[in-house]
């Protein structure tokens, strides 16, 4: 048996993909990276703090949990919400995202 490892660049930073993502509950997605990263992010402050409608009726736990991951990324209803991936891998999503 040949045992191989990989190990990741900061070339290979630059295609950090969602490889998998599952919905825990109460607005949180466990998350697994391409480079084998594992985090559990919590959305729920992001969509509470949020004033903008189009992102508030996220809240709806129905229609949130209609992510998909779609070219490493999350989408919800093609990109009608979606984070910058380094944000997700960080998680460090807030509510400045929104202000800029």
């Amino acid at each position: 048996m040949k045992i191989t490892e990989r190990y990741y660049t900061e070339k290979d930073q630059d295609h950090l993909a969602i490889a998998e993502a599952n919905f825990i509950g109460d607005f949180a997605i466990r998350l697994t990276f391409n480079d084998g990263h594992k985090i559990l992010v919590d959305f729920k402050p992001f969509l509470e703090e949020s004033n903008h409608s189009a992102i508030q009726k996220y809240l709806n736990e129905e229609l949130f949990q209609s992510f998909k991951v779609k070219d490493g990324n999350l989408d919800w209803n093609d990109f009608d919400l979606c984070f910058p991936i380094e944000d997700l891998y960080k998680n460090s999503i807030s509510k400045k995202m929104i202000e800029t």
